[in-house]
């Protein structure tokens, strides 16, 4: 079978067209207009392929596909079946990268949503949640006989004097807590230092743990968790802790904590997990000095671009007026000839109160006392804050794309980036190679527990990145925006993914 053969082809102008076609051959079909080229091609050849293709197809996965109707042609003998991707432009959308146009960041997400441990990023120790039944249990791993503490945890190294709060706790019947590392009657407690950090325990109950505890150890315990929060301590008789429980993700030694892990937590999309400053974009625009400024000009002269043209009455520019003439600046000097510290004021603002007293154009008179913010923060802010597309599009003539300095480019919040398996976070998976991300996703070190829950999704991940290995695409990164591929390379994951 080293050629397709074509008997009776009749789709659209085809007039029972015969044709024999060799196999493995780079095959040109040429004609005027209408002569039928994509008709044999694309509505014969192709058709009769895609069909066969769909056949060989379980009747589960034919059912969403539907029927494809077969090519008005007689016959066709040593033809495959066959698919075919279209070459489409790549997507524009800042927010798509390899990762999502894939499905395999979905996977992701669900993996560390699973299965990742959260760490405090201050103390870089992991944190977990219990319920009220696991908490029971872990006291109740202690010799018989040992005497406890239970601690409810209210106040976590706050300033102020607490008095309010200490006269609630009286109110509320509580007799005795632990302010700052001292067992003492709340009643009897001085008036705290304002200005200093303080840490107030409640004592809930004293146990000396026996077989019947179980009872008054949950009572105590869920009693704890209702007045702080969800917080537990556990202590011995000389103010050890033995345990610091929560239910919710918190850090026992500063109070930190991360709502209950989901998949939508390590959404880039989500407000949720999204870099409260780039909004998940992973890049921020920002006002260009090198595009606000023309160096060889004095600021008489419009080294400022965007007030160049501007009237002698313009507020702007009075403003500008106003503040070199407080700092001493020479507004005759070539920008560039300015020092450092003058460029600085006029690019960045200074802290100084400065009296600004001017008049517009329509006579009305302007005087206030304030900092100067400088031009690049104005223009960043007035983009931020207009309403008219005419100013955001006017502005963003003088801005270009920066990294976004709070995530470093990792589109996530810091509670994300601080959920870890194996020591990565998903940003880490993400920037790794699409054969990197495979080869971790297999060599996971994980508990029973884990194993059990994490091994379908890293099967279907691994799978999906091993389809894009083998269409070549192993140089990739997850985080790849889909906007930076070439059509070649967008359509071969168009490919991985389909098929």
């Amino acid at each position: 079978m080293d050629k397709i053969v074509i008997k009776g082809a009749r789709e659209n102008n085809l007039q029972n067209v015969d044709i024999t076609l060799p196999k493995n051959k780079l095959i040109v079909m040429t004609g005027i207009s209408g002569s039928g080229k994509s008709s044999l091609a694309f509505d014969t050849i192709y058709q009769e392929g895609q069909r066969r293709f769909v056949e060989s197809l379980s009747s589960y996965a034919r059912q969403f596909l539907g029927g494809m109707e077969k090519p008005d042609v007689d016959y066709i003998e040593g033809l495959s079946p066959a698919i075919s991707i279209d070459q489409k432009t790549t997507s524009k959308n800042p927010r798509s990268t390899v990762g999502t146009v894939t499905e395999i960041y979905d996977y992701l997400r669900l993996l560390f949503a699973r299965v990742g441990v959260p760490y405090c990023p201050i103390h870089k120790e992991p944190i977990s949640s219990q319920t009220i039944d696991e908490m029971v249990e872990r006291v109740k791993t202690l010799p018989i006989g040992t005497r406890l503490l239970i601690c409810s945890p209210t106040i976590i190294r706050e300033k102020g004097t607490h008095k309010s709060a200490i006269e609630s706790y009286i109110k509320d019947g509580y007799i005795r807590g632990i302010v700052d590392g001292v067992v003492t009657e709340l009643a009897e407690v001085k008036e705290l230092d304002r200005n200093v950090k303080h840490s107030i325990d409640l004592l809930v109950d004293r146990i000396i743990l026996k077989e019947d505890s179980t009872s008054r150890l949950y009572e105590s315990i869920e009693l704890s968790c209702k007045k702080s929060g969800g917080k537990c301590k556990i202590m011995d008789t000389e103010n050890n802790i033995l345990f610091y429980f929560s239910e919710n993700f918190s850090c026992k030694e500063c109070g930190y904590s991360i709502t209950e892990l989901e998949p939508r937590l390590f959404s880039f999309n989500s407000p949720l997990g999204a870099c409260p400053d780039c909004n998940g974009l992973g890049v921020k625009q920002e006002v260009s000095p090198d595009l606000i400024i023309e160096d060889n000009k004095s600021l008489n002269d419009g080294a400022i671009i965007p007030y160049k043209n501007v009237e002698e009455t313009n507020l702007s520019m009075e403003e500008i007026r106003i503040v070199c003439k407080h700092h001493k600046i020479n507004m005759d000097k070539p920008f560039s000839e300015l020092t450092n510290e003058e460029k600085k004021i006029i690019l960045y603002g200074s802290d100084d109160l400065i009296d600004f007293k001017m008049v517009s154009k329509g006579g009305q008179k302007h005087e206030k006392q304030k900092a100067f913010e400088g031009i690049v923060p104005y223009f960043n802010r007035r983009y931020m804050a207009t309403e008219s597309e005419w100013i955001r599009d006017w502005i963003s003539n003088f801005m270009v794309e920066k990294t976004c300095s709070t995530c470093n480019g990792a589109r996530m919040n810091e509670a994300v980036l601080n959920v870890f398996i194996n020591g990565k976070n998903i940003n880490d998976v993400c920037m790794m190679s699409i054969k990197e991300a495979r080869d971790f996703l297999l060599n996971l070190k994980l508990n029973e527990e884990q194993t059990l829950i994490a091994k379908n999704i890293i099967k279907e991940a691994s799978d999906r990145l091993e389809f894009l290995i083998d269409v070549g695409l192993e140089y990739l990164t997850l985080a790849r925006s889909a906007g930076t591929l070439s059509g070649g390379e967008a359509q071969r994951i168009r490919l991985a993914t389909q098929v």
